[in-house]
C-alpha cells in the first residue's frame, strides 16, 4: 500500500504525518530551519522514517504523494522579505497602485486604526515608482482592440527594468480578463530579452474586474513566484534524490493542492496554504465524529488561527487581504493573529503587558529554549506555571530550561511591573485566554452565528493548553483535542487528507436576470480550463467534482457575494433562484432589511471550482478500550501548576497520553503531557478519551 505523506512547514516547527490508508498514521515534529526550510522537511521525513523502521529511500519509493503547506510565501509578503520586481500597465493607468482606490488607507486595519483618520496613510507601496512603467495598448471593456500594442514601447520598458537588474515582472493591462492578447504578447517580448527572467500575467493570475485589486495581486504574486519557484526546486531536488518517485503537491489557500511545477506560475494562491491544512483536516476528522458545525483553532508557535466549518463544508471567501492590499485569491476563509506558543511578551509606552504579535519563532526561540533567546514567550510562562514539563517538549528530545524561561520574565516583565515571577507568568497565561477568545467572538458571532451550536477542534503544539479557557470564554461546551498519532501535527494531517483543488474565474459584469446562455458559455469555458489543469497535474483521481459559483452585488454597491450556482443547464428558474440566494446570503451577513433590490443587482464575476478526489481518505485508527472510566492507570505524577492567578500554585494530576484508553475520563485540574503537545483540563471540567484517541472536553462547570 503506497503511503501518502503531507508536510506542515511553520515558523517554529515543521510537522509530518504519514498515512498508507489502511490504518497506519505515524507523525513526526522537527525544529523548521529559516536558512534553508527544506532542511527542516527533511529532518521531518526522518522522524516519519524512523517510525516505520525502515530507510528515507524506502519509504519515499513508496509515497503516492507529498503534500505541502509552506508559510515562506506569506511570511515573505508579510515581512517584505520579496526581491524588487518591475510592473507593465497600460499607459495612463500606472499610478493606480499607488492612489489605491481609496482602500489602502484602511483595508486590514484595525478599529483603532480605523478611527485615528489621522494616523492613516498610503506609505506601504508594493514597488517604487520608477519600477512601475506604462506600455502603449487600449482594449475596451467588451474585449475589443481600440489601440494595438507598441511593441516598441514594450521593449523600452523591459530593457529599462533589466538595467536596474529586475528579474521578476508582473503585467497588467486594463481590461486584459476579457481580451488576453496583448499580456501574451509581452511575456513573449520579455522573454526574448531575457528567458530566464520570471512574468506574472493578470489575466492567467487574476481574471477579476477592478484595476487596483487585480494589479496588487498579479504584483504581490510576482514577488514571491521566483523564491517560490527555488525552494521547491531545491526541496524536489533533494525528494527525488533520495528516492521520491510520486509527485509533490502545495497546498493552495483553496485548501486543495497543486502540482510543485505548477505552483510558481500561481504563486499567490499558494500564500495560505499552511493556514488551511487544519480546517481539512477537521473537515475529515468531523466526517468520522459526526461534525458538522466546528471551530477549528490552531495555536502554533507563531501564530494563533481560527477557520470555521459550516454545515460540513468549510467557509470560503474569494479575497484575502496582505499589507493593506487586496489579494484576489479563492480561499478557506482563517484568521490569524500572532499569539502563538513563541509570542512574545512586551510592555507597552503606556506600562500595559502585551503579548505578540511579534514572536521569537524557532529562531532564536523562547528563552527557556535555551538557544540565545531572552525575551519571554507563552512557552516561558507555561513552563513557569507547570503546564509544561522542565523534562522538555517532544519526549525530553527538546530541552527546557526553567531558569532562563524566570530569568526573562522577571527581567523583562516581572521586575517593571513590581510583580512576582509567578505572577507575571499568569499575568501572560490570562492574556493569551482573552486574546485568543476575542479572535474566537469575532470569527463567529460576527459572521452572524452562535458558538453554542458548533464544537471546537484545537490543535498546533500550543492549541491543547489553551482551549478549553478561549472555548469557554465564547460559550462554546464542547472541545476536542485531536491527539492519537497526529496530536500537533494535525495540520499535516490535513494536507494528507486533501486532493487537489483548481479554480477558474471571470469577470463578465452584466445585470440580473443575466442571460442563461451567455452564462452557460462562462461556466462551460471555466469548467473546460479547470479540467485540463487537472489533467496536467500528473495524478489519477477517483473522480472530479466541479462547483459553480457567481458574485453578485447591488448596483453601485462595492459588497459582492459569492452564490452556488447548480450544475447543468442554466434557465429563468436557475437565475431567480440565484438572485433569491444573494438575497437571504446577503440578509444574512450585514442583516435584516439592509438589501435594496429596488436599486438593481449585478452579476460580477463567474467562477468554477474543480476538485480531483484522490484515492485516499485518511481515518485514525481505532484506540483500545478502557476497562472503565477510571483514568488512575495513566497517572504520571502530580506537580504544582498554576491555571488562575486567584486560586494559585495547585498540586494537580499529571496524566501520560500513551497510557490512556478509549473510555477513561479525566476531571480537572488535570495537565496530559503528550509527546508532541500537552493538554490542559481546567478545574471544574472533564475531558474524556474517544475511541479514536481524541480527548473531549466539557468546558460546562460543575458546581
Amino acid at each position: 500500500m503506497a503511503y501518502v505523506i503531507g508536510v506542515d512547514v511553520g515558523g517554529t516547527f515543521t510537522d509530518a504525518v504519514l498515512d498508507d490508508d489502511a490504518g497506519t498514521i505515524v507523525a513526526a515534529k522537527a525544529p523548521s530551519t529559516p536558512v534553508d526550510y527544506s532542511q527542516g522537511v527533511m529532518d521531518a521525513l526522518a522522524g516519519l522514517a524512523e517510525q516505520l523502521g525502515e530507510p528515507v529511500g524506502r519509504m519515499l519509493a513508496g509515497t503516492h504523494h507529498i503534500a505541502h503547506g509552506t508559510t515562506s510565501s506569506l511570511n515573505a509578503l508579510v515581512t517584505g522579505n520579496v526581491p524588487p520586481v518591475g510592473f507593465l500597465t497600460t499607459v495612463g493607468h500606472r499610478d493606480s497602485i499607488f492612489i489605491m482606490n481609496v482602500e489602502g488607507r484602511y483595508l486590514g486595519s484595525s478599529p483603532d486604526e480605523l478611527q485615528n483618520v489621522l494616523g492613516q496613510g498610503k506609505n506601504h507601496g508594493l514597488i517604487p515608482k520608477r519600477h512601475a512603467l506604462e506600455v502603449v495598448e487600449r482594449i475596451d471593456r467588451d474585449g475589443q482592440v481600440v489601440v494595438p500594442l507598441d511593441e516598441d514601447s514594450v521593449r523600452t520598458a523591459v530593457a529599462g527594468l533589466l538595467a536596474e537588474g529586475i528579474r521578476s515582472i508582473a503585467v497588467s493591462l486594463l481590461w486584459s480578463f476579457k481580451n488576453p492578447v496583448h499580456e501574451r504578447r509581452i511575456r513573449e517580448l520579455i522573454h526574448e530579452a531575457d528567458p530566464d527572467v520570471f512574468v506574472a500575467l493578470s489575466s492567467e493570475v487574476s481574471p477579476r474586474i477592478r484595476e487596483f485589486a487585480r494589479n496588487a495581486t498579479t504584483i504581490m504574486s510576482s514577488q514571491i513566484g521566483p523564491g517560490l519557484r527555488d525552494y521547491l526546486g531545491v526541496l524536489e531536488g533533494r525528494l527525488r534524490a533520495q528516492g521520491l518517485a510520486g509527485p509533490l503537491l502545495v497546498m493552495q489557500s483553496n485548501g486543495g493542492a497543486i502540482a510543485a511545477s505548477a505552483a510558481p506560475s500561481a504563486a499567490i494562491s499558494t500564500v495560505g496554504s499552511v493556514l488551511t491544512g487544519g480546517v481539512v483536516g477537521a473537515v475529515s476528522l468531523g466526517r468520522q465524529l459526526s461534525h458538522r458545525n466546528i471551530i477549528t483553532t490552531d495555536v502554533g508557535g507563531t501564530t494563533f488561527l481560527v477557520g470555521l466549518i459550516v454545515d460540513g463544508e468549510p467557509v470560503r471567501a474569494s479575497t484575502t487581504i496582505i499589507n493593506h492590499h487586496p489579494v484576489n485569491v479563492p480561499t478557506l476563509e482563517v484568521h490569524a493573529i500572532g499569539s502563538g506558543g513563541g509570542a512574545i511578551a512586551w510592555i507597552d509606552a503606556g506600562g500595559n503587558l502585551q503579548v505578540g504579535p511579534r514572536s521569537a519563532q524557532s529562531v532564536p526561540g523562547p528563552a527557556c529554549y535555551d538557544t540565545g533567546g531572552t525575551e519571554p514567550t507563552n512557552t516561558d510562562a507555561n513552563l513557569v506555571l507547570g503546564i509544561l514539563p522542565e523534562s522538555g517538549l517532544l519526549g525530553g528530545r527538546k530541552a527546557l530550561n526553567v531558569e532562563a524561561a524566570q530569568r526573562a520574565i522577571r527581567d523583562r516583565i516581572a521586575g517593571p511591573l513590581g510583580l512576582s515571577v509567578e505572577d507575571a507568568a499568569a499575568a501572560i497565561w490570562a492574556i493569551q485566554n482573552a486574546q485568543t477568545g476575542d479572535l474566537l467572538r469575532k470569527t463567529v458571532v460576527e459572521a452572524g452565528h452562535d458558538p453554542r451550536s458548533f464544537v471546537l477542534y484545537a490543535f498546533g503544539g500550543a492549541g491543547p493548553a489553551y482551549c478549553a479557557s478561549y472555548a469557554a470564554e465564547v460559550g462554546v461546551r464542547e472541545v476536542v483535542v485531536p491527539l492519537g498519532p497526529v496530536a500537533s501535527a494535525f495540520s499535516a494531517y490535513g494536507l494528507a487528507s486533501s486532493d487537489v483543488v483548481l479554480a477558474a474565474e471571470l469577470s463578465d459584469p452584466g445585470p440580473m436576470p443575466f442571460d442563461p446562455v451567455r452564462a452557460q458559455e462562462n461556466f462551460a469555458l471555466l469548467e473546460e480550463q479547470v479540467r485540463s489543469a487537472l489533467d496536467r497535474q500528473g495524478l489519477s483521481f477517483e473522480r472530479i467534482e466541479c462547483v459553480r459559483s457567481l458574485d453578485l452585488r447591488y448596483t453601485a454597491q462595492l459588497a459582492e457575494v459569492s452564490v452556488e450556482v447548480p450544475n447543468g443547464v442554466l434557465d429563468a428558474t436557475t437565475v431567480a433562484d440565484t438572485v433569491a440566494a444573494f438575497e437571504k446570503r446577503y440578509a444574512e451577513l450585514y442583516g435584516e432589511g439592509t438589501g435594496f433590490s429596488a436599486a438593481g443587482i449585478q452579476a460580477i464575476t463567474f467562477r468554477v471550482r474543480g476538485t480531483g478526489v484522490l484515492p485516499f481518505s485518511p481515518t485514525l485508527p481505532k484506540l483500545a478500550d478502557a476497562a472503565g472510566p477510571d483514568p488512575s492507570a495513566a497517572l504520571r505524577s502530580t506537580r504544582k501548576v498554576c491555571l488562575d492567578a486567584r486560586v494559585g500554585y495547585v498540586e494537580t494530576p499529571i496524566y501520560d497520553y500513551r497510557a490512556l484508553k478509549a473510555g477513561h475520563v479525566i476531571t480537572g485540574p488535570a495537565v496530559i503531557e503528550v509527546p508532541t503537545t500537552t493538554v490542559v483540563v481546567p478545574p471544574g471540567m472533564t475531558g474524556e478519551v474517544d475511541n479514536l484517541g481524541n480527548l473531549t472536553i466539557d468546558t460546562q462547570r460543575r458546581p
